[in-house]
């Protein structure tokens, strides 16, 4: 007999990423092409060496193997408010910040604390797979907006609007979006929080990829931080795993009203009890030296954007760049009939790329796939090009 495994976990997607990996199992690198992994979004650059040097020297130190408060060491949240205030022009307070174990957690932070089972968040299409398989994990009903390709996905206010039910608790968005790369602009963030306010629900934005907006270090993403009463209607979901090519210490922070915290204090404490010293002091650095190594791998990565495409301008046999920015180019596949799945596999068989399905990142989305080119030097972009048009 089969384990009793709770049915909400057993109807959720596997991990994409770990599901599209495994394809590459008994795949011999020397019969086939050199592997183009555009499957997760990963800088493929160190962090800086000071901060290496940094977290070399804490190692010594024993209070780094100790806990610190469940919200995060003060003098790091003091710090981050700091470079929020340089970034944003306007900033949260050390009391509105709570750092945990990258974004994801965040997130599930944010849903356990202002929803319940039952209860609907508004999700734009297409959304971030680890959002989607939290709330369906929590029982929380995803109400989609259908993806639209002639706004590069971006969000619609009257759609948005007529999907506020009773139920609603919550819109979601994430900007730069994962999978399209596309930044909602600031005046649109702007009608939205108005909206979450006069409908009496909260705008969550999760800005993984803030820092590669183009021009972000003269022109804030956003001015939410000032505008009247923003800790009862926004949710700011940070990571700053990409910002400092930290992935693998997993350092994120929930920032939102003080009451919030509060109670994300309970769940924090009984799931993780705190965001790991490393990683906070591997932030703290981060927040007070390389404001100028942010930028120059902002830099970066705009040209791999560019390069991205200028492969799709000159025209790829059927393939369709529908959307792209940051790390992430949204991809239609010319093959009707075959899912992203069956695309994503066909691409690994016959060109060596290894990306994502559509349909990972929402319902109806079979006929695209998600490329991360922050993995691929810009070099390498003819290549991929050429690969493409050999399918």
């Amino acid at each position: 007999m089969a384990m009793n495994i709770n049915k909400l976990i057993r109807q959720v997607q596997p991990p994409p990423i770990t599901e599209v990996k495994s394809w590459l199992a008994g795949r011999s690198a020397s019969a086939a092409l050199p592997l183009l992994d555009l499957c997760q979004a990963v800088p493929n650059y160190p962090p800086e060496p000071g901060l290496i040097s940094h977290l070399q020297k804490a190692l010594d130190d024993p209070a780094t193997y100790r806990y610190s408060p469940d919200e995060g060491l003060p003098d790091v949240r003091t710090d981050l408010c700091h470079w929020y205030q340089r970034h944003y022009q306007s900033a949260p307070q050390p009391d509105q910040i709570c750092l945990t174990i990258g974004a994801s957690q965040a997130f599930w932070l944010a849903m356990m604390c202002l929803c319940q089972p039952g209860d609907e968040v508004i999700v734009p299409l297409p959304a971030y797979f680890d959002h989607l398989m939290a709330l369906q994990s929590y029982g929380v009903k995803p109400s989609y907006i259908p993806f639209d390709p002639d706004s590069s996905g971006l969000p619609d206010l009257a759609a948005i609007e007529q999907k506020i039910t009773p139920r609603t608790r919550a819109l979601l968005l994430v900007s730069p979006s994962n999978p399209t790369g596309a930044t909602i602009p600031s005046q649109q963030l702007e009608q939205l929080l108005d909206l979450a306010q006069a409908r009496s629900i909260v705008l969550i934005l999760d800005e993984t990829y803030n820092c590669f907006i183009n021009d972000f270090s003269n022109s804030p993403p956003h001015q939410l931080f000032r505008h009247n009463n923003w800790q009862q209607h926004f949710v700011h979901v940070a990571s700053f795993g990409k910002t400092f090519a930290l992935t693998g210490l997993r350092c994120g922070a929930l920032i939102g009203a003080m009451e919030l915290i509060e109670q994300a204090l309970k769940i924090q404490d009984s799931m993780v009890v705190c965001q790991p010293r490393p990683a906070q002091l591997a932030l703290q650095y981060g927040c007070g030296h390389l404001d100028g190594w942010i930028e120059e791998k902002a830099q970066i990565m705009q040209q791999r954007h560019a390069a991205v495409t200028a492969c799709f301008d000159t025209g790829i046999k059927g393939f369709e760049l529908t959307a792209s920015g940051s790390f992430f180019a949204w991809v239609k596949h010319p093959w009707v009939g075959l899912s992203g799945r069956q695309a994503a596999r066909k691409l690994l068989d016959k060109a060596g790329i290894i990306c994502l399905p559509g349909e990972a990142f929402g319902p109806g989305l079979e006929p695209y796939l998600r490329l991360a080119f922050g993995n691929i030097e810009t070099g390498q972009m003819n290549e991929l090009k050429l690969r493409l048009e050999g399918v």
